[in-house]
């Protein structure tokens, strides 16, 4: 294992039991499959309440490399992104600028055969424990959108350094960082598509990364309605169950036939992306609505745990915590 830590094991068995990269070809060690399977393994993982970044290895980061990778970057990434061997990361958001990628800081200046990169970058899922990252930097300072590229920088890169593990109020087992690049030479050959085309190229994937989301979204408001099920069934008061008042029937019922809803709303959403027609502005709604949707249940499902729903040791707890990010990034 190249990485470091308990995720990098995670990472390596998931890779050990197929569950990474459906995308990606055959030729570089993957199933050659479509998004339907990345959706089947993001869907059980939200449900199971993990946040470990293993949808941001398959759905977001594989793709980079299957459609804008050169020959030779596919042979070097892919197989141990497949494999689990590779932790990958995508470096965006800037601690001064946010998510404008227009308005990033983080130059890289061409020498030679090399692009010298220099700036930082902030809340970087898997930069903790990256073996190697996709960095969003300006090429042409004075370009605006058309000055951004994508670089590839391996992690043991001089000059590349991981900063700490953010102390965030969920998903404690995604572990996000600051990263710092101190005129880090980078090859020529790892830009990532042409120079100049990395705004362009964002825009093109961000439609299966907030499919993804989601997902997360619609499978995690799931598993807190049946937490909760189960819960108010078990639990007595005033000589009932929980369940048997009209007030929790009313709340479970209300939040059932949305996502009842928002089942149907997926399964057409994803056959539109497999088919190649979903659009920016639809994977953006399904994005806004699912994870929106998936506030309200857990907010009202962590209430009807009562005093219960504040401890950590019930799950509806950090479900709520997990929540709370998903109508922020993405």
């Amino acid at each position: 294992i190249k990485g470091q830590g308990i995720y990098c094991y995670v990472t390596l068995m998931a890779g050990e039991a197929g569950l990474l990269c459906p995308t990606v070809p055959e030729a570089y060690g993957g199933p050659g499959l479509d998004f339907r399977y990345n959706a089947v393994v993001t869907e059980e993982l939200a449900y199971a309440g993990s946040s470990a970044s293993l949808p941001l290895q398959s759905d977001i980061i594989a793709d980079y490399f299957v459609v804008y990778g050169t020959e030779e970057q596919k042979r070097a990434y892919l197989p141990g992104m497949v494999s689990g061997e590779l932790v990958a990361a995508i470096a965006m958001t800037e601690p001064s600028v946010g998510s404008d990628l227009k308005g990033i800081r983080t130059i890289a200046r061409r020498d030679g055969g090399d692009y010298v990169v220099s700036g930082s970058k902030v809340y970087i899922s898997s930069g903790q424990h990256c073996d190697f990252v996709i960095v969003a930097a300006k090429t042409d300072p004075d370009a605006g959108a058309k000055g951004v590229s994508l670089l590839i920088v391996d992690a043991a890169s001089k000059g590349f350094a991981k900063g700490r593990k953010l102390d965030k109020i969920g998903q404690h087992s995604a572990a996000t960082s600051e990263l710092f690049f101190d005129e880090v030479r980078v090859p020529a050959d790892r830009l990532l598509g042409g120079e100049g085309q990395g705004f362009a190229i964002i825009m093109e994937l961000l439609p299966q990364e907030r499919l993804s989301q989601a997902i997360m979204g619609q499978a995690a408001a799931q598993r807190a309605l049946d937490e909760t099920l189960s819960f108010t069934m078990g639990r007595t008061a005033f000589g009932q169950s929980i369940c048997e008042f009209q007030n929790t029937r009313f709340t479970l019922a209300g939040h059932a036939a949305k996502l009842q809803a928002g089942w149907a709303h997926l399964d057409w959403c994803i056959k539109r992306h497999v088919e190649g027609a979903l659009t920016t502005a639809e994977a953006s709604a399904a994005k806004i609505f699912h994870t929106e949707m998936q506030w309200a249940p857990v907010a009202d499902c962590l209430q009807l745990h009562g005093g219960a729903g504040y401890m950590d040791e019930y799950p509806i707890a950090r479900m709520w915590r997990d929540a709370r990010v998903q109508r922020i990034y993405g």
